[in-house]
Order: structure tokens, then C-alpha cells, then sequence
């Protein structure tokens, strides 16, 4: 059989085909059967408008590691996909499309409007799940869920009627962060704060019974003012004591403002005296409920003043700020306008600024649920990767404030609560009801918000199970194994998801929390399309590979911090795909032969060489499971690159193919065969999880290739593929310690005499006489070895001795306690070299010189940035190594 390998490594030939392969042969799939121990993922849900970019890319390469891993260490596997409904994202998405077409949803209504967005789901939503293919992602497709599906939906009714039962729901008037383009409430932890450079504007506000008099207020929100039913001082305020209880008017408006004392108010803001208007701020409404204020709204939800703004009605309330002051400065209230920086709330999905609003809501108690929480990190139920993480989630636990779970929007889950007509009591069911509870009245109408897309989510480990009902796959796959995510989703998702797993299920959703890092550009800022500066992962598949995309990507991982990213930084795995594919062909072209015959690997006949990559391969599989065990991607990426390419192709490789060339002795050269096929199929399995499209191409052409050569694998063969594959083992009995202490230290004396021929400028193909000096109580025989030597370093002669003393003219290093001497002469005409050399030192003292005078220039260290001057550092430490090295040679040459 020929090699039938192509000579260039073409990813695209070979993608789509194993991926094809690997669904329809069902190695994704999984069922709560198995006697198997689980291992269970459930993949963070992408939104259903949402494309694959780079930080999807990372986490889900992140969780096909570990899926395929795990896999092959014989668990039973379940990565459960799905894509998450995104309300208000999904909602902008559909709007923006009928906007296209000159229709507005409330032009068509809400169940129109609802059904559009269906259809467009089923049209476009699809799109990231196949892009996740692309990237190699081994879910159990068959599997794939919806968080707007029939059974999640179910399962989200069943947990607010729960949650309400139990006094853990409850709808009340409160301050809230108010989208006016989104028309809705949002979260705290969905506001996104932003420094704007805006003004302080300090209003004189007169006294009813003397309007000669005035204090002032300052204010970054002037149009807010119109909402205005108090103004507060602090108590132990020395300038405001006698006014407390007094009477002031609001300017334009005229309406009677108490004054009241609160300990809230900082008497070193401002002018210590702040204006109260509970409709449009938080700490406002606090101040509010302690004093039996009044509250009252001057916004309609989409941010314009309303009829109690008086004169101001249907202005923009930025139009209304502009023609406020404006106004104020005409009727001689504004005392001064000072610039003031301060951090402005934005929506997160639309960036409008948010506005504080008074509104009837829907609320989670989250205080009880925190708790449970917090206990179950105590116990250490839920350790999180890094640990770092988990002192920002349960601070985040410790400070939590109700969560406010309506939106006023149309796509989502609508709440299962009917208003009664008749006794206007609230009926919270599962099942739509046919009457009152309360009154057997008939007239029920039902809440016309939605819950927040966060609350399906917060169920997602056991909804997609199957809860509320007892499903097989719940009582076997649940609680789930990891979990892994980005951080800015710790408050968001994971919390609630740990609080909803206790409640609901009595068992936290999962053990392991996994944080990855952000993905940012080279300059390290995130990415983002007004910046420009995203880099598409489709893109970059299609032009060097999944393969060479995702080891690229984990390579850069390091342990949850941000990875800069940029075009280039794929090089690095397309070489290394690039590498295997290489080395896969030289072991191919070696493996076969016209009439291969069958042997025994018999480990009393392997080599020295044979023992130690046995021996480095047992390591490399220790130190990667362990590294995989604690997260450590990156860490045994760079292991299985480092034995890779240097181990076992720098070294293992250049040193037995002569052995390989041998035909004389067959039996050895079957040993070396064996030995090939064997550790570079252990790479494969081990480089599997990382680089799952090459690795399967290139096993099953090994497997191929040594059935029709005779070659024995020394490794589990139960399965064709790697997806269901053993993680390799160790075998000690084809290594030994001694080959793996001896084998370094020949390595640093070959790579000494190449740095000789290097310094020297010697050719490579120039053989060299070498004498190797060690002391008398050196504990290894180096003679066992001169052959590999010679082999190695393009030796002619080679002489190994106790305390041999240094040649004439001849070139040193010195390696532990072992000196190398290489002989110079008939190579090197020593006064030519002398010559060179001492010009070479001229020519770097000169540049030195140069390079001082800049750094002992007190302008130059002062005026230049300071990248510059560390660059020159840089250059003076590289000069002067460079001279210590000349001055070697020139001794060596005497």
C-alpha cells in the first residue's frame, strides 16, 4: 500500500467529512442508561439572533475539550445544547425587520408580532448552532433545546407559581432602571455604567412665605426637578437646622416643597441640601417611603415629560433638560453650572441611558435564596476555577437586592398571573384558569409583561432534563459535572442558577464553575463593531482550519485571564497542524514495506531511545491529565506542542532513522516501526480533545497502515475513532528511569556542539573531532552512547575521559559538571577567525558606545517616551551579551 497522504495539509478536505461522520454515526449522543458514570455539560445558551464570534469560539472549545476528554476516559457524556429565546435582543432583532418593511409591532399587535418572531426563528435562528459545528463541537444534537420550547416553558410557569406560593414572588410599585427605547424594565446587573462629562446645576429654590430667600440645590438631572416633592438636609447640617420643617416652592412649577431632615444626605455634596423626587431616583424614593412622600412620574415610558411637567409636556427629556435650564437661567433661579464627571447607567443591549422610574414590577426575593447560595460555597459544592472568582460571586451574593423579573416587552415568557375584573384579586397558575379563585368571577385578564430572559435561563441545568417532570435523563445526568463561562455573566447566570438548583431541585445545578477570560484585541481592548477591530472565527476557519483555530486559541488561554488576539496569532496552529501532518507522513513513508512480516514487540529489545520516548510519553500523559484535571488548558496544550514538535520530531525522530534505513536487522527495525506507530497514535488520542479533525484523519490512516504492515499497536484498538477512543495510559513496562536521566544530558552536549559550529560559523556537514571531559565521580557511562553522539552531533572522532585537559586551539562550553571541547584545527585557520572576531567585537563595542550615550543623556531619558528607552535597555543587555560571547570565542581561539 502506497502513502496516500497528501504532501500539503488541507483542512477543508477533511472537516466537513469526520463531522459528518461523527453525527451520523451517533458518537454524541447519549443516554441515561448507561451503567457508566456521567459527566454532563449544559452548554451556556447562545441567543437565538446571535452569530459566532470569538468569545463563543473560546467558551465552546474550552467545553469540547473537556466533552471529548472525558469521553474517552470512559465517562458517560451528555453536552447539552440549545440557543436562549433573548427577549429584548430577539424583540430589537424582529423589529429592526418589520421597521425595514415600514411596520411597527404595535401597527400588526402583539399575537401577530409574536408569531413574526417565530417565524423568524425558525427561519434564521439555526444559524449558530451550525456554526458551532464548524468549529468541531461534539453536543448531543438530538438533544438541542429552546428555552422558549414547550417543556421549558413549563418548567418556568411551574417555578414562578413555586416561587409565589412561597412568598419568594411579588409585584409592588418601585424604582426601577427603565429603557425608554426598549420600553421596559431592566435588571440592576443589565445597566452598564458609563463616565460622561456632564454639569452640576445648582437651582435656587425660594421660600413660600419669603421668596427673597432661597436655597440652593444642585442637580446632574435638571429636568427631573419637575418631579420635585421635597428637598432634604442632613440633620447635624449646621446651616439648614432652623429651616427644617419650613416650606419652599419649586421654581417654574410652584409646588410646596417641605423641607425635611434625612441622614442620607452628604452635607459635602453640593450645597448639602438635595432635591427629593421619588418617581425618578432610587435613593430619592428610599428618602421618600421614610418620610410618607408623595411620588410623581413627569416621563412616559419612552423617556418624554408627561402632563405633570407642565409646559414641558411631550418634550424629549434631553430637549426638556436644554429648554429647563435654559428657562431657569431667563427667570434668574440657576445660582451656577459647574462641569461634573459621573458614571451614567446605560441599557445593555440597546445603550440608551436608563432612566430611574417608578413602576409596577415583578420581583424576586433574593435574600433567602442568596443564603442557600452562600451556604452551599461553604460546604464547597460549588468550587469555582479559578478560586479567585468565587470571592466576586459571593460578594455579589452578600450585597444582592431583589430582582426585578417583568419586562414590558412581547417575546418571552409571558407571567402566569390573571388579573380578576370583578374582585381584582391576582391569580398566579401554571394552567390558564377559567375563573376566579376568589370570586368565581369569569373576567380575567392576563399580565401582559414577560419575564426577564435570565429567569428560563437560571433553569437551564434541569429544565432541559426535563423538570418539572421525574424524566430518566433528570435523575441520571442531573446535578450536571462543569460548568464554564465568561465572567460577565458570574451575576447573571450562574448565581441564579445556583440559587434555582437548591430551591427547585435540594442540589446545587453543578460542582465545577469554570471562568475563561475575555477575548480582546492586540491592543487589549474588547472587541466590538464600533471599534472594528472583531476578528470572525468563521473567517478564520476558513482560512487556516478549525483545527489550527482552536489550538491557537487555548495555547493563548492562561488560566482565566483575557487573551489578546490578533489575525497573526493563528499561524501558530496552522504550523503546528502543519507539523503533525509532516510527521505523519515521514512515519507513514517508514511503516510501509513490500512483505511486511509479524513480530512480537518485545520490550526486552527496545533501544535506549525507544525506552526514553516511552518513558517521556508515560510523563506527558501524567502531567496532561493533570493539567486538564485542574483546568489548565493552556498548560497541557503547550506540553503535547513541546513533546510534539521538539520531543519526539526534533529528537526521536532525526535519532532512529538510520535505524529505519537499516534492512539488515529486521527485527530491530520492526521495534522501531512499532515504536513509532505507537507513541505518535498515543499523540493523536492525547491531542484529540484540542484538535479533533486531523488527529481522527491521521489515526485512521495509522490504523490502516499498520494493520497492512504488521505493525502491533501498543494501544487500545477497541475503537476506529478517537471520539470514542481510551485516553492513553501509562506503560512502564516499556520505559525505565535510567534512559530518561542519561537522555538530557546527551541532548545538552548535542546541542553544545551545535552552538560551537554555530558561534564558529563551522558548516554543518563539517565533521568534527570532540573530546567530552567528566569528573571521577561522574555515575553514567557516556561510552554506551558515542554512537548516538556521533550520529547526532556529525562527529568523526569522539574521545570520552575522566579530567581531560583542554586541546590547543580548540572551542569549549561546559554543561553541568561536563566540559565539551571541540577541535579547531584544519578547520579553522585560527589567525583569519582572530581577525574576524576581533572585528565582529569592534564593530558591537562601537555600537555599544553608541547606545550608552544615548542612555547617560539626561534629555534623552527625560523627553523620550518611554517605550524608546526601553527599548535601547534592551538593546545595551543584547550587545553586551553578544560581546561576553566574542570574547569566549576569542579565548577559545588564544
Amino acid at each position: 500500500m502506497e502513502n496516500n497522504l497528501p504532501s500539503h495539509y488541507d483542512p477543508k478536505e477533511i472537516e466537513d467529512k469526520w463531522y459528518r461522520f461523527w453525527e451520523e454515526s451517533g458518537f454524541f449522543h447519549s443516554e441515561p442508561t448507561s451503567p457508566q458514570k456521567p459527566y454532563t455539560i449544559v452548554i451556556p445558551p447562545p441567543n437565538v439572533t446571535g452569530v459566532l464570534h470569538m468569545g463563543h469560539a473560546l467558551n465552546n472549545i474550552i467545553q469540547d475539550i473537556l466533552i471529548r476528554w472525558k469521553r474517552m476516559q470512559g465517562f458517560n457524556v451528555l453536552w447539552m445544547p440549545g440557543t436562549d429565546h433573548a427577549g429584548i435582543a430577539t424583540q430589537n432583532v424582529v423589529e429592526r425587520h418589520l421597521s425595514s418593511k415600514n411596520i411597527k409591532r404595535q401597527d400588526i399587535g402583539r399575537k401577530r408580532f409574536v408569531d413574526e418572531v417565530w417565524q423568524w426563528k425558525q427561519q434564521y435562528g439555526s444559524t449558530i448552532i451550525k456554526q458551532l459545528k464548524k468549529l468541531g463541537s461534539s453536543c448531543d444534537w438530538q438533544r438541542e433545546r429552546f428555552t422558549m420550547d414547550e417543556g421549558l416553558s413549563a418548567a418556568v410557569k411551574e417555578t414562578f407559581v413555586r416561587l409565589y406560593n412561597k412568598g419568594l414572588i411579588y409585584k409592588d410599585k418601585y424604582m426601577v432602571n427603565w429603557c425608554p427605547r426598549c420600553r421596559t424594565a431592566i435588571a440592576d446587573d443589565e445597566v452598564e455604567h458609563e463616565e460622561h462629562e456632564g454639569h452640576l446645576w445648582h437651582i435656587k429654590y425660594p421660600f413660600k412665605d419669603n421668596p427673597q430667600q432661597h436655597i440652593v440645590v444642585a442637580t446632574t438631572r435638571p429636568e427631573t426637578m419637575l418631579g420635585d416633592v421635597a428637598v432634604a438636609v442632613n440633620p447635624t447640617d449646621e446651616r439648614y437646622k432652623d429651616f427644617i420643617g419650613k416650606v419652599l416652592l419649586l421654581p417654574i412649577i410652584n409646588r410646596e416643597l417641605p423641607i425635611v431632615a434625612d441622614d442620607f444626605v452628604s452635607p459635602s455634596f453640593g450645597t448639602g441640601a438635595v432635591k427629593v423626587t421619588p418617581a425618578h431616583d432610587p435613593n430619592d424614593f428610599a428618602i421618600g417611603m421614610r418620610h410618607n412622600l408623595p411620588s410623581i412620574v413627569v416621563m412616559d415610558e419612552d423617556g418624554t415629560m408627561n402632563v405633570n411637567a407642565g409646559d414641558f409636556n411631550g418634550q424629549d427629556r434631553f430637549e426638556c433638560r436644554n429648554t429647563l435650564a435654559e428657562d431657569l437661567k431667563l427667570r434668574k433661579y440657576i445660582d451656577k453650572i459647574i462641569p461634573h464627571k459621573h458614571s451614567v447607567g446605560h441599557c445593555y443591549r440597546c445603550n440608551t441611558v436608563i432612566e430611574p422610574y417608578f413602576s409596577n414590577q415583578w420581583f424576586v426575593k433574593m435574600r433567602p435564596l442568596a443564603n442557600a447560595a452562600i451556604q452551599s460555597s461553604s460546604n464547597k459544592f460549588v468550587t469555582f476555577y479559578p478560586e479567585r472568582w468565587e470571592k466576586i460571586y459571593l460578594s455579589w451574593l452578600d450585597n444582592v437586592r431583589d430582582w426585578c423579573i417583568s419586562r414590558q416587552i412581547w417575546w418571552g415568557h409571558r407571567i402566569p398571573a390573571w388579573y380578576c375584573d370583578d374582585c381584582n384579586a391576582i391569580i398566579v397558575s401554571v394552567e390558564e384558569p377559567n375563573r376566579c379563585s376568589k370570586c368565581n368571577g369569569l373576567h380575567l385578564k392576563q399580565d401582559e409583561d414577560v419575564l426577564d430572559t435570565w429567569f428560563s435561563s437560571a433553569l437551564w441545568p434541569f429544565s432541559t432534563l426535563g423538570w418539572p417532570k421525574e424524566t430518566p435523563e433528570l435523575k441520571y445526568y442531573y446535578p450536571t459535572s462543569t460548568l464554564v463561562t465568561d465572567r460577565g455573566i458570574i451575576y447573571f447566570w450562574v448565581a441564579r442558577m445556583v440559587m434555582m438548583g437548591i430551591e427547585m431541585m435540594k442540589h446545587v445545578p453543578f460542582s465545577h464553575v469554570y471562568i475563561h477570560g475575555t477575548i480582546l484585541d492586540e491592543q487589549g481592548r474588547k472587541m466590538s463593531k464600533s471599534l472594528g477591530n472583531g476578528i470572525d472565527p468563521l473567517l478564520m476557519i476558513d482560512r487556516y482550519g478549525a483545527d489550527a483555530v482552536r489550538f491557537s486559541i487555548i495555547i493563548l488561554t492562561t488560566e482565566g485571564q483575557d487573551v489578546k488576539l490578533s489575525e497573526s496569532k493563528f499561524e501558530m496552529g496552522r504550523n503546528f497542524t502543519n507539523k503533525l501532518w509532516n510527521a505523519a507522513r515521514f512515519i507513514f513513508m517508514n511503516l510501509i514495506e513490500e512483505n511486511p512480516e509479524t513480530m512480537p514487540y518485545d520490550s526486552n529489545a527496545l533501544q535506549f531511545e525507544d525506552k526514553w520516548i516511552h518513558g517521556r510519553l508515560n510523563t506527558l500523559i501524567d502531567e496532561c491529565t493533570a493539567s486538564l484535571d485542574q483546568y489548565k488548558f493552556n498548560d497541557a496544550a503547550m506540553k503535547m506542542y513541546d513533546f510534539t514538535w521538539h520531543t519526539f520530531c526534533d529528537w526521536y525522530l532525526e535519532i532512529v532513522k538510520h535505524r529505519l534505513n537499516n534492512s539488515e536487522n529486521r527485527v530491530d527495525k520492526k521495534i522501531v516501526q512499532t515504536t513509532l506507530a505507537t507513541v505518535f497514535g498515543s499523540i493523536l488520542h492525547l491531542l484529540h480533545p484540542f484538535i479533533p479533525f486531523i488527529t481522527e484523519e491521521l489515526w485512521n490512516k495509522l490504523i490502516i497502515i499498520s494493520k497492512n504492515n504488521n505493525i502491533n499497536l501498543q494501544i487500545d484498538m477497541t475503537s476506529n475513532s478517537l471520539v470514542t477512543g481510551k485516553w492513553p495510559n501509562i506503560n512502564k513496562q516499556l520505559s525505565d528511569n535510567t534512559s530518561e536521566q542519561i537522555m538530557p544530558i546527551l541532548q545538552d552536549i548535542i546541542r553544545s556542539i551545535r552552538n560551537i559550529r554555530s558561534k564558529m560559523d563551522i558548516k554543518e556537514k563539517q565533521p568534527l573531532k570532540v573530546l567530552l571531559s567528566y569528573p571521577q565521580n561522574f555515575n553514567y557511562d557516556l561510552h554506551e552512547h558515542s554512537n548516538l553522539l556521533k550520529r547526532m552531533a556529525n562527529l568523526e572522532e569522539l574521545e570520552i575521559g575522566s579530567e581531560l585537559s583542554k586541546p590547543n586551539n580548540s572551542a569549549s562550553e561546559v554543561i553541568g559538571n561536563i566540559q565539551v571541547f571541540v577541535l579547531l584545527t584544519g578547520i579553522l585557520d585560527p589567525i583569519a577567525e582572530k581577525n574576524r572576531q576581533l572585528k565582529h567585537l569592534k564593530q558591537l563595542e562601537n555600537h555599544l558606545a553608541i547606545i550608552h550615550r544615548k542612555l547617560n543623556n539626561e534629555n534623552f531619558a527625560a523627553k523620550a517616551p518611554s517605550h524608546i528607552v526601553e527599548a535601547e535597555r534592551k538593546k545595551e543587555g543584547e550587545l553586551l551579551e553578544q560581546i561576553e560571547k566574542v570574547k569566549h570565542i576569542l579565548s577559545d581561539i588564544g
